[in-house]
């Protein structure tokens, strides 16, 4: 006859008595066990290496500034001393130092335009009178005098700066003198034909609005890349195209406008126009007798595609290429030819008065 089976430790029912008290003997052990395991567990998952001190985890604040982690503020911090505030009776622009110990100061021409003196405001504070020296409006560039400054000269890249990096402008947007912005530099080379002619031009996005002409447009180091002139705009204010004058270019003529001895213009010898049939590049029109072009062998008909590597699009981009060099200068000029690429060595001469 089968058995009834028999439930061993039934958790239902009490253990019998041997049972219990060796529970009772043996739960210390148990439990001192227990805990050296768990200890050992977490000094694993705290280290990789079981038998490192484990440590209390330092009080965490935050780190201190050094020099390099805010970039835009060391440049500001270098730049601002050499902007100013220029107020005219029209309106209000801003001026770079360039000459502190002979009081010279960069600004876009029509900030001045049609003023023999402006009001100047220092960043420290002060204010003076500038004599507006004179002007090159075919670039948008000025010059104002004023007594000599115990205050830092801003010092101009004549290097061209690289599409990308970091671009800071520093001026007097609607007036807020000393005001800084940042952004990068969207584009150089740029072609920018609002002036009397057209200026190959460094572009930004950083916010530039009206009253911001005249200033500086800064590297990360400090050093002024380009004076700030005009904006691309729907609204009237920044639509974060914004354009400033090359140092290289900004610094030559203000010199000239110091010492009076005037800038001599670069002369290729060609009429162009758009090039047609939906090409890129300036369609020679006109090659004219005893100039740089003839010279080096461009004709009727040659699309212009590019000058010392810089792409030609339009007619505007070879004026403004041409206009960067100086007379006596050899520039490289890709042109194509009957459905064929050439390169010719060009060696720019000198626009003649009677050519206006």
């Amino acid at each position: 006859m089968d058995r009834e089976p028999t439930l061993v430790n039934d958790p239902t029912e009490p253990a019998p008595p041997a049972l219990r008290n060796g529970l009772r003997t043996q739960l210390p052990w148990l439990i001192t066990i227990l805990g050296l395991v768990v200890l050992v567990v977490a000094l694993v998952l705290v280290s990789d290496d079981p038998t490192e001190e484990v440590t209390t985890a330092p009080e965490t604040s935050s780190p201190a500034v050094v020099a390099g982690e805010e970039p835009i503020a060391d440049a500001a911090e270098v730049i601002l001393p050499s902007v100013v505030h220029i107020q005219t009776q029209t309106g209000v622009g801003s001026g770079v130092i360039y000459d502190a110990e002979r009081g010279l100061i960069i600004t876009a021409a029509h900030v001045v335009d049609g003023h023999d003196t402006v009001r100047v405001r220092l960043s420290d504070g002060e204010q003076m009178t500038g004599t507006v020296l004179g002007t090159a409006d075919q670039v948008d560039i000025a010059v104002i005098e004023i007594d000599p400054v115990d205050l830092p000269e801003a010092v101009f890249s004549l290097e061209k700066p690289r599409v990308g990096q970091l671009a800071i402008a520093v001026g007097s947007p609607w007036g807020l003198a000393s005001t800084v912005t940042s952004g990068i530099i969207s584009a150089v080379d740029q072609t920018n034909c609002s002036l009397e002619t057209c200026v190959s031009m460094v572009q930004t996005d950083a916010a530039i609005n009206p009253g911001n002409s005249g200033g500086a447009l800064i590297n990360r180091d400090g050093e002024v890349v380009g004076i700030n002139v005009s904006i691309f705009t729907l609204s009237g204010a920044n639509d974060g195209v914004g354009f400033a004058v090359p140092s290289d270019i900004a610094v030559e003529y203000a010199e000239s406008i110091v010492t009076g001895v005037p800038i001599e213009t670069p002369f290729l010898g060609v009429s162009v126009e758009d090039a047609n049939d939906g090409r890129a590049g300036a369609l020679i029109t006109e090659v004219l007798g005893d100039t740089a072009a003839e010279t080096a062998g461009l004709e009727v008909d040659d699309v212009v595609i590019s000058v010392d590597g810089v792409p030609v699009l339009t007619r505007g981009d070879l004026v403004a290429q041409v206009r960067a060099h100086s007379p006596g200068t050899t520039i490289e000029v890709v042109v194509i030819r009957d459905g064929d690429e050439m390169t010719f060595e060009v060696t720019l001469g000198v626009r003649s008065e009677d050519l206006g």
